[in-house]
């Protein structure tokens, strides 16, 4: 479970200890981290292993697979995500790079290490948290939205890949979901805004049935008339004005 401390990353740890799972729970920050994993470990009686790690940092995932030594990582959900709001051009190149590592290499790296195991066991969970801002330009949002289309793509194509080894692959492409993060970055609920727990039992609701959940019926219809119906152009626009401090030309 990467991206664990709070919000969806709770949620998430939480609804895989309530089915009786060990979890393997990653963040960034130890004293949230630990406290989700000691209430998880008080309240259903399963193993919760804490790894405090930067998943920006290269050498994380062999700290990932060392901490996991023992287990069989049977559902992997890569949730960590870094986001930042505005212009592309007025944030520096190494807050796009951090991005990057953390939104585009860190699943990449975490699946190349834990997938494997899956395929040679026949049987194995892939969840990939993406976001409808990656169906279509997001100004001021640009990095974060073409990150989440990479990672909406590459859950699509990894359905088809690995579904004959018997591997299930998800993207849950949430629309607002609300956490901490959303909170800071956007500073007020949209449209169809969603707690935490709504979306991980929606995606736990889609293994098996589909590559990708949209949670929550806005967010169907809003992922529908924006990808279906209306010119792209006018889909960004849209997606530009809903940042906090931009308004999309």
């Amino acid at each position: 479970m990467a991206g664990a401390s709070e919000g969806l990353g709770a949620a998430w740890s939480e609804a895989l200890a309530r089915r009786g799972l060990n979890v393997l729970a990653v963040a960034r920050r130890p004293e949230p981290l630990e406290q989700t994993a000691r209430r998880l470990t008080d309240k259903y009686g399963v193993e919760v292993r804490a790894l405090t790690a930067d998943l920006a940092e290269p050498e994380f995932v062999d700290r990932l697979v060392a901490a996991g030594s023992g287990l069989e990582i049977g559902t992997v959900v890569y949730n960590a995500a870094f986001s930042f709001t505005g212009p592309l051009l007025d944030h520096s190149l190494k807050d796009a790079q951090r991005l990057v590592d953390v939104n585009v290499r860190g699943p990449l790296a975490v699946i190349h290490a834990l997938v494997p195991a899956m395929v040679e066991r026949r049987r194995g969970t892939l969840v990939l948290m993406s976001s409808l801002t990656g169906n279509q330009g997001g100004p001021g949002l640009a990095a974060y939205s073409a990150s989440k289309a990479f990672i909406t793509s590459l859950a699509e194509s990894l359905h088809a890949e690995l579904r004959p080894a018997g591997v299930d692959v998800l993207a849950c492409v949430a629309g607002a979901v609300r956490t901490p993060g959303y909170v800071a970055t956007v500073g007020h609920d949209a449209p169809g805004t969603l707690d935490p727990e709504q979306v991980v039992e929606a995606a736990l609701a889609g293994l098996g049935r589909a590559a990708l959940v949209t949670p929550g019926g806005t967010n169907k219809l809003a992922a529908f008339v924006m990808r279906r119906l209306l010119p792209r152009a006018a889909a960004t626009a849209i997606m530009g004005r809903s940042v906090k401090g931009f308004d999309a030309p």
